[in-house]
């Protein structure tokens, strides 16, 4: 586990950009906080440092969002899945060429990848949040150990 604490949203954003570099196709990050932690923020951020030209927003209403950049990259939200166990289609998303990052990911666990980052989000300020890194993988272990550079 690893944990950095962000001071305001320049921080979030210069972080944000710093992973989406070292980010390749099928990289998998699943964001867990409260809302307001910053999710969101994080993920628009991500999506900047990917290329993505479109206004990122949170797929709340369609689950699924996707983006063309550097890489493809879906932004997912299943909030809205608590209660559902359909099968969207999750291979074709985890397993394609894009990075994903799934918000509320606890809620569909047993789909997502056995290797991915989890990122936990926890509001302590105004503007101060602490990151709190989970890698399940060596690949994510490698990716966390440069990134605490």
């Amino acid at each position: 586990m690893y944990e950095k604490i962000m001071n305001s949203l320049d921080d979030t954003e210069h972080f944000a950009l710093k992973l989406a570099n070292l980010l390749e196709a099928q990289d998998t990050i699943t964001l867990e906080g409260d809302l307001g932690a910053g999710k969101t923020t994080f993920t628009k951020a991500l999506a900047k440092g990917l290329g993505v030209k479109r206004t990122v927003n949170s797929p709340t209403f369609t689950i699924v969002k996707q983006y063309e950049g550097r890489l493809p990259f879906n932004h997912l939200d299943v909030y809205r899945l608590a209660e559902s166990d359909e099968d969207l289609g999750w291979d074709e998303l985890f397993y394609g060429d894009a990075v994903s990052v799934v918000e509320w990911a606890h809620l569909i666990e047993q789909d997502l990848p056995q290797e991915r980052l989890g990122i936990e989000i926890y509001r302590i300020g105004e503007n101060q949040r602490r990151f709190v890194l989970t890698p399940l993988g060596k690949r994510y272990e490698a990716l966390c150990e440069e990134l605490m550079k």
